[in-house]
């Protein structure tokens, strides 16, 4: 186990890379509209904190689900997914972040983050799926893990669930996958857990990985060729300088590009493509 650990730590220096974010700004892009070879057009949020005291929350999630209403109308967007962290700790803040959701024009989806401290039937009850699932939508599918429970305890992503997943989805395209703790320790608040990386990593048709949890993160890791991609927050009291989202376009081509939008003062933020 020793070894196994050690030569798993040995890879993750050799074969993963940091792509810094830029300083360019593309602000010509925050209007763009449709473009006719796009097939899929998704956004990514996360660290909302519902109810973290101290914070301005409501202002908050008021303004992330203006933003992605306005987005959706001015350019189009397919899906919306909220990736962990939710709520603050308490139970009864749920059903309070969900009714700011459903204020939204396209579907969205969640995960569970941390402070999601929800037991498996009330996020049942309050979402109806379980904390680990798919979403099938046309080109793209997206396989939503779970990398904490209702203790708040950082936990490694059910690797033999996102294998069995990822085994079914062979015949897609594209293929995104939601994780809120990195699973490996690229940060202070990631945690390593070399068999759900082994596994992401064997399936090729697995375009990106996205993360939440590190407020202050919006760069793109590279590790087998993959990018795995931080989102910092929409809420919270820390993190980057800008409370804002991610937005990814999926080509005909193949093409991904994705870029942050800062919705308060309106630049996109670290363009990329993907692949």
């Amino acid at each position: 186990m020793a070894s196994s650990r050690r030569s798993f730590l040995k890879s993750t220096i050799s074969s993963a890379a940091v792509l810094t974010p830029s300083a360019t700004l593309w602000p010509a892009l925050a209007d763009k509209q449709p473009d006719s070879s796009r097939v899929f057009r998704f956004a990514v949020a996360s660290d909302g904190h519902y109810g973290q005291p101290n914070t301005d929350f409501i202002r908050y999630f008021s303004q992330v689900i203006e933003s992605l209403n306005a987005e959706k109308e001015r350019s189009g967007l397919d899906a919306c997914f909220f990736n962990g962290d939710l709520i603050h700790d308490d139970v009864p803040f749920m059903p309070q972040a969900k009714a700011y959701f459903d204020q939204l024009k396209m579907p969205y989806y969640v995960t569970r983050g941390n402070h999601d401290m929800v037991s498996p039937v009330v996020w049942q009850q309050t979402w109806g799926y379980p904390e680990d699932h798919v979403v099938d939508l046309g080109p793209c599918a997206f396989v939503l893990g779970n990398t904490s429970n209702e203790k708040g305890e950082y936990v490694c992503a059910d690797h033999r669930w996102l294998g069995s997943a990822l085994d079914k989805l062979r015949k897609k395209q594209h293929v995104f996958i939601l994780l809120h703790i990195p699973q490996r320790k690229w940060t202070k608040n990631g945690i390593d857990c070399p068999q759900v990386m082994e596994t992401i990593e064997r399936y090729a048709n697995v375009k990106a990985i996205f993360h939440g949890h590190d407020h202050d993160e919006d760069a793109v890791r590279l590790s087998a060729s993959k990018p795995y991609l931080s989102d910092g927050h929409f809420g919270g009291s820390w993190g980057t300088a800008y409370h804002g989202y991610r937005i990814v376009e999926v080509f005909a081509d193949g093409r991904v590009t994705t870029y942050q939008f800062n919705p308060e003062v309106n630049p996109v933020i670290n363009m990329r493509t993907l692949g």
